[in-house]
């Protein structure tokens, strides 16, 4: 049986999941002639429609639309591509941040049943302030610096460590390369980093993990900043940096402060560029990536322009195959960087005293199964 739809929204269905007719052919295994058939006509035979609403990560009911479904996020847009402003946001993101803020909203309903008060860092900020008072800042509000950072022996571990010492004064930290546990949908780190929900009870970072790590960390800070700014944004920092002159400016001149204080960096420059690479110990001293420091390094004049852009190039190719990889078949590890260590223990901790329903709990956590929920509840060590 066939149905006639209209051809504009089954057109944007695919181009809301960045598919040509080709490769939606390919996923549904259809001939492309059959796709280009229905984007002209709107006539598709009945059975396909859900296999095209799966394939798309588009809501079924939306097919049936009489126009597209205009999809705009909730947050301010400071994202780029080639200094032009991200139009059109992917399945995976929307998907993303719904679930973000759907955990952001329960945790704040169950912040207000405790009476908990709200957090005076939030909105702290105007953006007016020169960056290194900005840093300072947040720095003494929080108690992070390098001197936190330097108890790590690697990346990974300084990411851990920050994200602990950020969930210890009531930030919800979620961090993934995927859509939940979907390991199919890996996230676009040119389409967004990362992203911040912005409240004075329940404020959320969430920082794309398909990214390598030593940006993971860059990226943290500068939703920190959003956060300290009283801001929802969502940005994806191209080449680690935006290209505006107003509010992303000045969120990565604080978290490049926070992250490498100028003060500290000339310290540790007078010894390291008597060395062979001098990169290497100032990258291992304050847990950043190479490009990162060579970024801070340019801006405060300790590299000349050629230098920079000597190094950049041979940065370049090094880095970008030094993706965070998965934790070996860690389920429940990434489990706690996905969902939020400190909103996990709270969200367990509710359901298990009768106070949030059982399916509510799995739904919000990304889990299909109780024996799952079980075994990621001891692992956050609750007695079962």
């Amino acid at each position: 049986m066939e149905v006639q739809l209209k051809p504009k929204v089954l057109a944007w269905a695919r181009e809301r999941a960045r598919l040509s007719p080709a490769e939606l052919a390919a996923k549904m295994k259809r001939k492309e002639e059959q796709v280009t058939a229905w984007e002209r006509t709107g006539t598709i035979k009945f059975n396909w429609v859900e296999k095209l609403a799966q394939v798309t990560h588009t809501p079924y009911g939306c097919l049936f639309l009489s126009e597209p479904m205009e999809e705009k996020l909730p947050v301010s847009d400071f994202r780029t591509l080639k200094d032009k402003k991200l139009e059109r946001p992917s399945p995976d993101l929307i998907d993303v941040m719904d679930l973000a803020v759907l955990r952001q909203a329960w945790y704040k309903d169950h912040l207000v049943s405790e009476g908990a008060e709200p957090l005076s860092f939030v909105g702290s900020l105007s953006g007016q302030e020169d960056p290194a008072v900005a840093a300072a800042h947040i720095r003494k509000e929080l108690g992070i610096g390098t001197e936190l950072r330097s108890q790590a022996s690697t990346w990974a571990e300084a990411m851990k460590l920050q994200t602990a010492h950020l969930e210890e004064h009531g930030i919800l930290v979620m961090r993934s390369g995927t859509v939940g546990s979907n390991t199919h949908r890996v996230l676009d780190v040119e389409e967004f980093r990362g992203f911040a929900l912005s409240d004075e009870l329940a404020p959320v970072i969430f920082v794309n993990g398909a990214d390598y790590v030593g940006a993971q960390m860059f990226t943290l800070m500068h939703e920190l900043v959003h956060v300290f700014l009283g801001q929802s944004a969502i940005s994806n920092l191209e080449n680690t940096y935006a290209p505006d002159k107003g509010t992303e400016q000045f969120c990565n001149a604080v978290a490049a402060e926070i992250l490498v204080p100028a003060d500290e960096l000339r310290h540790e420059w007078q010894r390291a560029q008597r060395l062979p690479d001098p990169l290497k110990p100032l990258v291992g001293h304050f847990k950043v990536s190479g490009m990162v420091m060579l970024r801070r390094l340019r801006d405060l004049g300790m590299l000349t322009p050629a230098a920079f852009k000597e190094q950049w190039a041979i940065l370049a190719g090094r880095e970008r195959v030094q993706k965070a990889k998965s934790s070996g078949g860690d389920y429940y590890g990434a489990q706690r960087n996905r969902a939020s260590t400190l909103f996990s223990r709270a969200l367990i901790a509710s359901t298990l005293v009768g106070e949030t329903l059982y399916r509510d709990a799995y739904h919000l956590l990304g889990i299909k199964k109780h024996d799952t929920f079980v075994k990621y509840a001891r692992e956050l060590n609750f007695s079962m």
